[in-house]
């Protein structure tokens, strides 16, 4: 079969420590996963998941000790960081049960979900979709995804973004409303998960606005941290 421009190259994260890459399929995101950060966004705390997508080509790539640019995006003048833990599924399925969730995953990385909050703001307002606040290019800075056989202790590590050498967001993945096995069978229920989605898991309190010329700093312990400057 012929195809009538030539398809575009699949997106891959490098896999920490081989020379292998982590195929990218989808990216789903998890809203509000942590309590004090669903308060400051209006909500009321726990609240049952909610999931919105960014496209796979919204990754930016950021390789362990390089600071990477993140391009300032169009149509926003509040732009703001969200740091995340990032689940990276290795075998798909659906429906899947809370206690099989980890059989599902290949590993971890840092991740941050960028987000153009000024029309995320407005969307909500109108009652609109706010596709447009979430899936633009670049929104999706990701680290190297590190195997989730080296990392036992992910469900309590610490997740913080420095913004300039200062905190922005500091707390403990332990924090999340849904955890990372219950987020995996609730998302199962509406899609069939395939080798290759990406999970953000949610991000804590402390989001805020960053400007051209910041550098922002994600971690989450036990993984290469990732280093971004918007430009």
């Amino acid at each position: 079969m012929a195809y009538v421009f030539t398809p575009p190259a699949i997106v891959g994260i490098p896999v920490a420590g081989s020379n292998d890459s982590f195929p990218v399929h989808r990216i789903y995101c998890v809203g509000r996963n942590y309590e004090d950060h669903a308060k400051e966004m209006g909500g009321t705390g726990r609240e049952a998941p909610f999931f919105f997508m960014k496209p796979a080509d919204a990754v930016l790539n950021v390789a362990p000790g390089a600071t990477v640019t993140l391009p300032y995006p169009t149509l926003t003048a509040n732009f703001h960081h969200e740091i995340e833990l990032v689940v990276a599924i290795g075998t798909g399925g659906s429906h899947i049960k809370a206690a099989d969730a980890h059989k599902h995953i290949f590993g971890y990385a840092v991740g941050l979900d960028m987000t153009r909050r000024d029309l995320q703001n407005d969307m909500k307002k109108q009652g609109r979709p706010w596709s447009i606040s979430k899936g633009f290019d670049h929104s999706a800075p990701v680290g190297h995804i590190t195997p989730a056989s080296q990392l036992p202790g992910i469900e309590n590590a610490e997740i913080a973004v420095q913004v300039n050498g200062l905190d922005r967001q500091r707390s403990s993945t332990a924090k999340m409303i849904w955890n990372i096995a219950e987020t995996i069978e609730k998302l199962s229920e509406a899609w069939v998960l395939q080798p290759g989605d990406l999970i953000f898991t949610g991000t804590p309190e402390g989001v805020g606005a960053v400007v051209r010329g910041d550098v922002l700093l994600g971690s989450v312990t036990g993984l290469d941290s990732i280093s971004v400057k918007v430009a």
